[in-house]
Formats: structure tokens, C-alpha cells, sequence
């Protein structure tokens, strides 16, 4: 399996230390920038916007623009030329619903870390392989967190993410049968109320995730 770059090293090492990614997935974003400061008001600094959003492109410019502290990237990366343009927006990672040998590919040559999704043991073996800074697994609730133990047998040195159906109730155990991070999806970030510019609740929100983690 592939040796992970320094920069992807540097990246695993942060996302080891804030432990939750926001998954945004609206129709629509009226403050992309507004937006991220309210999820790191919350105490969330990882932010993935998605590409089932219109226009995330332009979305993802802003945010990387306005100089929020936070860590900007793009989900549901599919296809190279995706890829392309999400680091030509700024993007600081990518993360992919399955194995996308095109993405890393993209991703690899321009030391951009992907966060590549997998499930069962022989798709997380080809996602390292494919050079995956981490390996998402989704759909994380329907297997529960004693998957990611299961895993962490063959795979101890393979670095997991637990996307799908992660909640302020379930995401401490995630991580302590081995996940490496989780990601914080409608929990924190509903789509009604990032389409209203509900900023203050999605704040609270995301503290209240941060704080379920300490408990």
C-alpha cells in the first residue's frame, strides 16, 4: 500500500486533532463565507462542500477567499476535470463517494490530500493503494462503530473516516472503536437552514457536536 506524502502527513496529523468535517449539502448557500465562520464559531474547522450543490465552485472560491481559519474543501468528486476545478477554487482537500483513480490522480500530482470513500475491506485496500490520505466509510451508521474495530484489525495503520448518519449521539463512539474523524452532516448543517442563513443555529449546532465528543 501507497506511503502517504508529507502533505498528507501534515494533513491526517490536523484532522487527527479536530476530529469532525462538516458535509454541506444544500440547494442553495446564500453566504458560503458567513457559512464557515459560524461552523468555526461552533468549533468546527473542516469544511466540505459538495458538488450536489449548484454552483459549488463559486461557493468554494469565496470561502477559500475570505481568510475564515477554516479548512476548505470539495466532496463528491467524481471525475478529474471535478477535481481540476475545485483546486482551481481553492480547495484544500477532496474527498470522493468511492474509489476515483482519476482523482487521485489530479490530487496527487498537485500535493492536495483525498479522503477517498470506501466500505467493504478490499475497497479500503485499493483507496490506500490509490494513495488516500484517509479512507471515508459510508455508510458508517448501517454498520455501526464496531466496524471500524473490525477494520482496524487487517488495516491499523489505514486512517478511517465515519460519514453517514453520524450524529452529537453516536460520533464519540465512531471514534472510539477507531475512526479517525467524523463527519458532521445534517446534524449540524440542515439543509433548510443553510438555505436560510440560519448562522447562529448552525453555531449552536456545532458546538453542541463538539461537545457531545468530550462526554
Amino acid at each position: 500500500m501507497s506511503a502517504l506524502a508529507p502533505y498528507a502527513l501534515a494533513t491526517l496529523s490536523a484532522l487527527s486533532a479536530d476530529r469532525v468535517i462538516a458535509v454541506v449539502r444544500a440547494p442553495s448557500i446564500p453566504d458560503a463565507p458567513a457559512l464557515c465562520a459560524a461552523l468555526a464559531a461552533g468549533g468546527i474547522r473542516w469544511i466540505e462542500f459538495t458538488y450536489t450543490t449548484p454552483g459549488v465552485a463559486g461557493h468554494l472560491r469565496r470561502a477559500a477567499a475570505a481568510g475564515t481559519g477554516c479548512r476548505i474543501g470539495v466532496g463528491t468528486v467524481l471525475t478529474a476535470a471535478q477535481a481540476e476545478e475545485a483546486l482551481a477554487a481553492g480547495a484544500e482537500f477532496l474527498v470522493t463517494p468511492g474509489g476515483r483513480p482519476a482523482v487521485a490522480d489530479v490530487a496527487g500530482a498537485a500535493g492536495i490530500p483525498v479522503i477517498m470513500g470506501a466500505l467493504t475491506p478490499t475497497e479500503v485496500a485499493e483507496a490506500a493503494d490509490l494513495g488516500a490520505t484517509a479512507v471515508k466509510i459510508f455508510p458508517a451508521r448501517s454498520f455501526g462503530p464496531g466496524y471500524f474495530k473490525d477494520l482496524a484489525g487487517p488495516y491499523p495503520g489505514i486512517p478511517l473516516v465515519a460519514s453517514g448518519g453520524v450524529n452529537a449521539g453516536n460520533a464519540g463512539e465512531f471514534l472510539t472503536c477507531g475512526a479517525r474523524a467524523v463527519c458532521a452532516g445534517t446534524d449540524v448543517v440542515p439543509p433548510s437552514a443553510v438555505a436560510a442563513g440560519d448562522w447562529a443555529g448552525i453555531t449552536r449546532r456545532a458546538e453542541a457536536f463538539v461537545a457531545a465528543l468530550a462526554c
